[in-house]
């Protein structure tokens, strides 16, 4: 596994020198979802899809007024009314991850999902028989792309395209030297607060969903799952995911090094 200093030059190369692109795919007749996109990169995103002409943009948020802002927001910054909706989903609750897949199961067509929705905390909760960040950002995130996988291939099907399925990740996941996986069981070791790295626990959430992603897409190609899955690196952002990190810190950084979420937003 690698580490932050060797991994470093890299990094800085790609936040430094690299920008991504502006997005320019027409997404004329396409429905997107798009989940935590409230805020941060996820409404960015979505204030992209929707200058791209999507049919249909769902947002999903936990609290309804920030995703009623969210749509205000974006309405009034796309001036396209009538296209974007918010959903609830929590992703700390299993029973609301199937809830919401099912919703999504009634829709006329899906084009895209991009699982943004994470969380990047440094106390030890146990939510859902795991710990919170293992339980958000691993499990219901692919709880909820198994869900929906269906109606992503259906959609294949019907309208002779190729839809896609993206999780957003991280570079971070080379900053882990993820020590938990000589454990013989690497879940029950993640979920003992005694020995618990807080610390490191977003680095290695966003190695398990590179892990989840490269395993799903060697056992089952787009070639015959009829949909591609991808995750992506948007890059150190100015977010509120880092606001749990120490402010002097988390200032320096964003002044030195931080791309704004709308550049990031372009990668996904």
């Amino acid at each position: 596994m690698s580490s932050v200093p060797s991994k470093l030059p890299s990094f800085l190369r790609s936040q430094l020198l690299v920008t991504p692109k502006h997005p320019e795919t027409d997404c004329s007749g396409r429905t997107i979802i798009v989940t935590g996109a409230n805020t941060g990169l996820g409404k960015e995103a979505a204030r992209h899809i929707v200058r791209l002409n999507a049919e249909r943009v769902i947002i999903t948020a936990r609290d309804a007024s920030k995703g009623a802002a969210a749509v205000k927001d974006l309405e009034q910054t796309t001036g396209r009314k009538g296209v974007i909706e918010v959903w609830d989903l929590d992703l700390a609750s299993y029973d609301n991850v199937k809830a919401f897949a099912k919703r999504v199961a009634g829709l006329p067509r899906l084009d895209a999902i991009i699982e943004n929705a994470g969380i990047n905390t440094t106390k030890f909760v146990e939510i859902g028989g795991n710990e919170s960040t293992v339980t958000v950002n691993v499990v219901s995130t692919f709880l909820l792309a198994l869900l929906v996988l269906p109606k992503l291939q259906e959609t294949a099907k019907q309208f002779s395209i190729v839809p896609n399925l993206t999780i957003v990740s991280s570079e971070v996941h080379f900053f882990t030297a993820f020590p938990e996986r000589e454990s013989p069981n690497i879940f029950e070791t993640l979920n003992n607060p005694k020995t618990a790295r807080m610390s490191d626990r977003y680095n290695v959430s966003k190695l398990l969903e590179v892990f989840a992603c490269r395993r799903i897409a060697r056992h089952h190609p787009v070639s015959r799952l009829g949909v591609t899955i991808n995750f992506v690196n948007p890059g150190f952002c100015r977010s509120e995911l880092a606001r749990e990190m120490n402010a002097v810190l988390i200032s320096v950084m964003y002044a030195a090094l931080a791309r704004t979420t709308e550049v990031g937003s372009r990668t996904l």
